[in-house]
C-alpha cells in the first residue's frame, strides 16, 4: 500500500509515474530476429539481481504509489524459482497493487499458467509473431510454435485474461494481421501490433521490415470498421473496438505517433538499473547503492531517476541507421 508518508513518484514534467516494468532475466530461450542477434552474451548470475532483491524493490516502489507491475525478460519463466517472486509481489494486488501481469514468449506458460494465476496474476501477454509454423520458426530462429500454443491452451483454462502482442513486420506477416485478429477474437484473445523498435544489433536491418501502422490499421478498416475506446492496460497501446468482434485491438506506435505526453511508466532492468526512458540510455544504478545501504540508500537514487526523465524517446528508423540505444529488447524488458 501507497505510503502517505513517501512522495509520490512524480518526473519534472509533472507526469504520474504508477507503473513499473522489471525485468528478471536477460536471457530467453528463443532469438527474435526484430529484438536480439543470433548469439547473444547474456550476463553473469552475479551481476542479476536476486529474486529478494527483486521483491524489496517492488515493495518501495509500491509503497512510493506505483499501482501497476509487470514482470518482463528475456523470457521470465526461464528464471528459476520466478513463481516465489510472483506470489511475493502478489501479496500485494488489492493492497496497494491494483494489477501484477507478466509479458511472456509462451514457449514455458502451460507449466506455470495455474501457478500464476493461484499467485495474484490475471492477465497476461504472450509474443506471437505468426501461427504459421514455419514461419514462426523463421522469426523465432528456429523456434517451436506448439509449446505456445499449448500454454495458451493452458492460460485461459486456468483463467487468465490473455493478449497477444504481433510485431508487424513488413514482407514477413503483413498478410497475417487480420487473420490474427479473427483468430484472437475466436480464442478469446485481444490483439495489440507493435511497430518495431530500434533497440540494439540484432544482425538484421529492420528498414527492411518496417511497417507503419498506420498502414495496417487502414488496411484493417477496408474489411472492418475501428473506433478508438478508451480502454487502458497501463502501457502505451491505445485501444479500438473491432466492427462485428468481441476482441480489442491494440496499437503500439513508437514511430508513427509518439505516444510520451502521457507517459506513466519506469523500467528496472535485471541487472537493478532504472530507465527512465525505453529509447534512451541514461539510467540509475539501484544495485550497488541496494547492497551497501539497503532501501533507504536507493530511495534517493529514485528521485534522481524521476528528475532525469526526458520528454520524450527519440526513435528514428531509416536504411543504414545505427539503433536508438544498444541494449536489446531482452535487456530493456518488453
Amino acid at each position: 500500500m501507497a505510503d502517505p508518508g513517501r512522495t509520490a513518484l512524480t518526473d519534472a514534467l509533472g507526469r504520474r509515474i504508477s507503473y513499473l516494468r522489471i525485468s528478471v532475466t536477460d536471457r530467453c530461450d528463443l532469438r527474435c530476429r526484430y529484438c536480439m542477434a543470433e548469439r547473444m552474451t547474456f550476463l553473469p548470475r552475479d551481476q542479476i539481481l536476486t529474486l529478494e532483491e527483486i521483491a524489496l524493490l517492488a515493495d518501495l516502489f509500491i509503497a512510493r504509489g506505483v499501482r501497476r507491475i509487470r514482470l518482463t525478460g528475456g523470457e521470465p519463466l526461464v528464471r528459476r524459482d520466478i513463481i516465489d517472486l510472483v506470489r511475493r509481489i502478489g501479496r500485494h494486488v488489492g493492497a496497494g497493487l491494483d494489477e501484477l501481469t507478466l509479458t511472456t514468449n509462451g514457449t514455458r506458460l502451460a507449466h506455470h499458467a495455474q501457478a500464476l494465476a493461484d499467485a495474484g496474476v490475471r492477465r497476461v501477454n504472450v509474443s506471437l509473431d505468426s501461427l504459421d509454423p514455419e514461419r514462426f520458426a523463421h522469426v523465432t530462429r528456429n523456434g517451436d510454435i506448439r509449446p505456445v500454443l499449448e500454454g495458451l491452451a493452458a492460460a485461459r483454462a486456468a483463467g487468465l485474461a490473455v493478449k497477444i502482442n504481433m510485431v508487424a513486420l513488413k514482407g514477413v506477416n503483413e498478410d497475417e494481421i487480420l487473420p490474427m485478429l479473427h483468430w484472437c477474437d475466436d480464442q478469446g484473445f485481444d490483439l495489440t501490433l507493435i511497430e518495431t523498435m530500434p533497440l540494439g544489433e540484432t544482425g538484421e536491418d529492420r528498414t527492411d521490415h518496417y511497417l507503419p501502422l498506420t498502414q495496417v490499421a487502414d488496411s484493417i478498416r477496408r474489411h472492418r470498421a475501428l473506433a478508438p475506446i478508451p480502454h487502458r492496460t497501463g502501457g502505451p497501446a491505445r485501444y479500438h473496438a473491432v466492427d462485428g468482434l468481441k476482441a480489442r485491438l491494440g496499437l503500439i506506435t513508437p514511430l508513427t505517433h509518439n505516444f510520451c505526453a502521457d507517459c506513466n511508466r519506469m523500467r528496472m532492468t535485471c541487472e537493478g538499473k532504472i530507465l527512465m526512458c525505453l529509447g534512451h540510455e541514461d539510467h540509475v544504478d539501484l544495485k550497488a547503492a541496494f547492497r551497501q545501504g539497503g532501501l533507504p540508500a536507493v530511495e534517493p537514487l529514485i528521485d534522481r531517476a524521476l528528475r532525469l526523465k526526458p520528454a520524450a524517446h527519440d526513435f528514428r528508423i531509416g536504411a543504414g541507421a545505427a539503433p536508438a540505444v544498444r541494449r536489446h529488447m531482452s535487456v530493456t524488458g518488453g
